[in-house]
């Protein structure tokens, strides 16, 4: 379904509709359950048939950054149903953080580590040594470049589907 963005920043506005012909606002109602970093549960409008999410700058401010879990839920007064659920990012508010903050996310760190690697590669011939009773053995470099390959292609494929994600946007879903 993809009702939710992958990622939902902290200290913006966060709005989403949600298009459930099966379960229309004008007779359920709509919940968004997190947990993660915080508790975050918000209660959706209905605007006609949709459901829609909002969450003011002023209160996204104070949701603590990381990896969630999510459902979304729709009740009737005495029926719940789970139409979603899935792992969300909530992203740090950048106009929180100070200068000197790595706010790369994973891939993107460990894709500089393993490049930095192969370039001090370049003026390095051993693969490992030993002095004393001490040995180092350096990752073998056809090992580092499929890291790196495998690593570009994540961050590619991560940076697409940012791409494809629009905020706000209208999902209509039918349920059997």
């Amino acid at each position: 379904m993809g009702a939710l963005p992958a990622e939902i920043g902290a200290g913006v506005t966060f709005r989403a509709s949600v298009c459930l012909p099966v379960y229309p606002a004008t007779e359920w109602g709509l919940s968004l359950i997190m947990r993660g970093a915080s508790q975050i549960d918000l209660v959706a409008d209905s605007d006609g048939e949709n459901h829609n999410l909002h969450a003011a700058a002023s209160e996204t401010a104070g949701w603590l950054p990381g990896h969630y879990r999510y459902e979304l839920r729709v009740a009737d007064g005495s029926d719940v149903v789970t139409v979603e659920s899935g792992e969300l990012r909530i992203a740090p508010d950048l106009s929180a953080q100070g200068a000197g903050v790595d706010n790369r996310d994973h891939v993107r760190k460990v894709l500089d580590a393993i490049e930095a690697v192969i370039e001090n590669r370049a003026s390095i011939d051993q693969q490992s040594y030993q002095i004393n009773n001490r040995s180092l053995q350096r990752t073998p470099l056809n090992e580092l470049l499929k890291l790196r390959s495998r690593y570009r292609a994540e961050l590619a494929s991560k940076s697409a589907s940012r791409k494809r994600r629009g905020m706000g946007r209208t999902i209509k879903v039918r349920m059997p």
